[in-house]
């Protein structure tokens, strides 16, 4: 027998975790609208117009046959890079925005900011998914050769947009761009004696580089402080030491972990904030939930992340195409480390690096790469069909 199972093509589940993600963000938005500057103040309502745009886009996403996307890949991945070459060659000046020392944005008419490595993260995972895809049916029979090929592919790929976005500089994105290819690579086929010798090798070359920092700590930090990345060398600075930068480097990061510690079991109240966190609204969003609403709150927020990621990999485990499987692979994988990320470095786990918590802070082109994203998932999910006796 190979009848087709009724299963609903729309998933509530996510529906539901996203749409609560959505108030959540924008309630928090609203609470901290009073204590923004001028020119932030009204984000909640800004963040409410991002996710009506967010969630019509999914819905078209959704409803579009996603293997159309094969035809589309190198054209978003070609698209996607040459953004970051205008940014890289800061032309059209008009339009380029450096903030934070990042010239990361886009500057549209109508104020609108645009920062395009938050669609180059999906569309990376497009772009390897695909070229995983196509690889394997041409190479059934799989040989080392094969396997370096792939592998090589694969990261030759991924080197372009992560350079680019390097020399922004933004580390938070590169990072994420790591996290997606790692993800990707793990799941692609390659043998695991190759995966295994890479990772390790890639650890030892982390080490090496920890332990030059903290044996030669003035060397390393003259050389970082002489580069493009001297940033990381002052978040390092704030991360290990936050109290003897606490004028400094140091002070978002202390006032953070105020802020959550602050929020004990059931937070001090809706709007009642006595910690002022430097971007509350955008990067530190979750010390606002942490501050309002206690561990209990934190807790939701988490949960609602756990619900999302765990729904993401049982409908890619369940999907009848190996395509839409790498694409939620690679989403999954954008979103766990981002979310890892952002709370880590909250709570001094992890270094500030300036990564929003996905789908709670406030930002156009994170809420709307993000809500696209799930729009894939859910075209995904909407075409995957069960058949009894399978």
């Amino acid at each position: 027998m190979n009848e087709t199972q009724q299963t609903s093509p729309i998933d509530y589940t996510i529906i539901f975790v996203v749409v609560a993600l959505g108030i959540v963000s924008c309630f928090t938005l609203y609470t901290l609208d009073p204590l923004l500057s001028p020119t932030d103040q009204g984000s909640y309502l800004k963040q409410i117009v991002w996710y009506i745009l967010g969630g019509i886009g999914a819905a078209i996403v959704m409803i579009m046959d996603y293997d159309r996307l094969h035809h589309l890949v190198w054209f978003l991945y070609g698209f996607g890079v040459f953004m970051l070459l205008m940014l890289f060659f800061n032309f059209p000046p008009q339009i380029i925005v450096t903030s934070g020392g990042a010239t990361s944005w886009f500057s549209l008419p109508g104020g609108v900011t645009v920062q395009p490595a938050e669609f180059v993260k999906v569309f990376l995972v497009l772009t390897l998914s695909h070229v995983i895809v196509r690889h394997n049916e041409k190479h059934r029979t799989k040989t080392v050769k094969s396997d370096f090929l792939l592998l090589g592919k694969l990261i030759g790929l991924s080197l372009p947009p992560m350079g680019l976005i390097a020399v922004q500089p933004d580390l938070g994105s590169f990072l994420v761009l790591v996290a997606i290819s790692s993800f990707l690579i793990l799941v692609s086929g390659i043998r695991w004696k190759i995966l295994i010798s890479i990772f390790a090798s890639v650890l030892i070359v982390i080490g090496v580089t920890i332990l030059m920092f903290f044996l030669n700590f003035t060397v390393v930090t003259d050389y970082l402080e002489e580069s493009i990345f001297a940033h990381v060398d002052s978040r390092f600075y704030g991360w290990l030491q936050p109290e003897q930068y606490a004028q400094g480097y140091g002070l978002q990061l202390i006032k953070s972990i105020t802020a959550i510690g602050s929020g004990q079991l059931t937070g001090k109240g809706i709007g009642n904030f006595q910690v002022s966190v430097p971007e509350r609204h955008t990067d530190m969003i979750f010390t606002a939930v942490a501050e309002q609403f206690g561990f209990i709150g934190a807790s939701l927020v988490l949960t609602l992340f756990f619900l999302l990621l765990y729904r993401m990999i049982q409908i890619a485990m369940e999907s009848n195409d190996s395509f839409g499987s790498y694409i939620i692979v690679g989403i999954v994988g954008m979103i766990t480390f981002q979310v890892f990320q952002n709370i880590g470095m909250s709570l001094q786990l992890l270094p500030i690096t300036g990564l929003p918590l996905p789908l709670l802070s406030y930002g156009g082109s994170s809420t709307l790469a993000y809500l696209l994203a799930i729009g894939i998932v859910l075209n995904v999910k909407s075409r995957t069909r069960t058949y009894m006796f399978e």
